[in-house]
């Protein structure tokens, strides 16, 4: 019988990794708590219409990547109803606004996730079909002050700041604006009669997006077609004023808070739903699909899947690719990130009496905040040692003896040194950093 083996672009995260991958979200965490963001949590899946109304059905996610299958778990007079495992999540979000009634509170809803999402993609390096996001979502009502270009720049500055505290440095913020849906539609149209005679010069993915959706030609990354790309209109060229002015009030927020980035005119975002500010921060690290997180500003989502008007902001930050430039740091940064801390203690009985006893040491060392390990009394005690050497910086060995007076055997694998240590001093012992000597 053949090994099971997981799907391909899929993959376990096993210990210690996900203990980096569990200190960067609360470095997340603790960052959009002080930008007074709340956690949501919506479902793995939803109604496939959501992400072809709302993405966009000539978008290469909803055209070819998705994960949809017919529900038919249903009552047989009733029609399948088609289900996708989500492969992003503002979309889920914004439904998520719109079923709730948030708008209704007339207050700005700063909402954050961290989550898996499914893309059918051919797997590469820092890209899987199961991955994993960090996003945030800042929507409501445009008497809440949503369309305002502060909230673009907050956000932004929110994303150096948390870049700042993950030690990430090297980063580029690319920045650009895509309009109106008025501009954007325009510039559609202009860039599609530019690609008319040069198409049949491009790769295949450009030929057809030439014809479907013309801006996802400006994502391309294959190296022959750049000089094409670079001959091709600019969509500034198509904005109107409005547009002008709320880009400009985004880079002069941006300037006063300190926040480098530089304008890409080339920049979109291949996603219907963005409008006006697009951006993305990049990094070297990573190579030539260099982009680290990116997002942008989405005014008409909430319409176009049938809610409220609703301009919103947001952003998605790829975890994977976030953990593959944090490892291509320095390894002293690293560090400062993560830790990977020993136990504190192996807890070794020297025989199956000594069992319980043991259990309990452990359960009253636990509840001291102490991580421990406890071993078994079956266990001979060299083999205890070497157990006990792989996982802890101290072994207390717990015997008969040692049951009987509460005097414990603590050999400190640090120091090398082996002493005698009263059960009720043993807490504060082992809170003591391993290198010092212990009497």
């Amino acid at each position: 019988m053949a090994t099971l083996k997981a799907v391909r672009g899929t993959r376990d995260l096993l210990p210690p990794e996900t203990a980096l991958w569990n200190r960067i979200e609360a470095i997340a965490r603790s960052v959009f708590a002080r930008y007074n963001f709340g956690e949501i949590r919506t479902p793995v899946f939803e109604d496939t219409s959501l992400f072809a109304r709302g993405v966009g059905e000539e978008t290469d996610i909803v055209s070819k990547e998705m994960y949809t299958w017919e529900d038919r778990a249903r009552a047989q007079s009733e029609k399948p109803q088609s289900l996708t495992l989500r492969p992003e999540n503002t979309a889920g979000v914004v439904r998520a606004y719109i079923e709730h009634k948030l708008g209704e509170t007339g207050q700005l809803q700063k909402l954050y996730y961290i989550g898996p999402q499914f893309r059918r993609e051919r797997p590469q390096k820092g890209r899987y079909r199961q991955f994993w996001q960090i996003g945030a979502e800042v929507i409501g009502p445009p008497s809440a002050g949503s369309e305002s270009p502060l909230r673009d720049a907050e956000v932004l500055e929110m994303l150096a700041k948390l870049l700042k505290e993950l030690r990430i440095s090297g980063w580029t913020l690319e920045l650009n604006s895509v309009g109106s849906a008025a501009d954007r539609a325009r510039y559609n149209e202009v860039l599609r009669a530019a690609l008319e005679p040069v198409a049949p010069k491009m790769c295949a993915d450009c030929q057809r997006r030439a014809v479907t959706n013309p801006l996802r030609v400006l994502d391309c990354k294959v190296p022959e077609d750049q000089p094409i790309i670079e001959t091709l209109p600019k969509i500034a060229d198509c904005l109107d004023e409005d547009s002008k002015k709320h880009f400009a009030a985004v880079t002069a927020a941006l300037d006063a808070a300190g926040v480098p980035y530089h304008l890409n005119p080339r920049l979109v975002r291949g996603l219907d739903y963005y409008t006006r500010t697009t951006f993305e921060f990049t990094h070297g690290g990573l190579g030539a699909q260099n982009a680290l997180l990116g997002g942008g500003r989405y005014d008409g989502l909430s319409e176009s899947i049938g809610g409220p008007k609703a301009p919103g902001i947001g952003f998605a930050i790829g975890l994977d690719r976030l953990v593959l430039t944090l490892q291509a740091q320095d390894q002293t940064v690293l560090d400062t990130i993560y830790v990977d801390t020993p136990c504190a203690a192996y807890i070794a009985p020297l025989g199956e009496a000594q069992n319980a006893s043991a259990l309990a040491l452990a359960s009253d060392l636990r509840k001291r905040e102490l991580r421990v390990e406890v071993g078994d009394g079956t266990f001979r005690l060299k083999k205890s040692f070497e157990i006990a050497n792989k996982l802890a910086s101290r072994i207390v060995i717990l015997g008969e003896d040692e049951e009987k007076s509460g005097i414990l055997t603590v050999k400190n694998f640090v120091t090398g040194v082996q002493s005698k240590v009263p059960r009720e001093e043993l807490a504060a012992v082992l809170k003591k950093p391993a290198a010092e000597l212990e009497g």
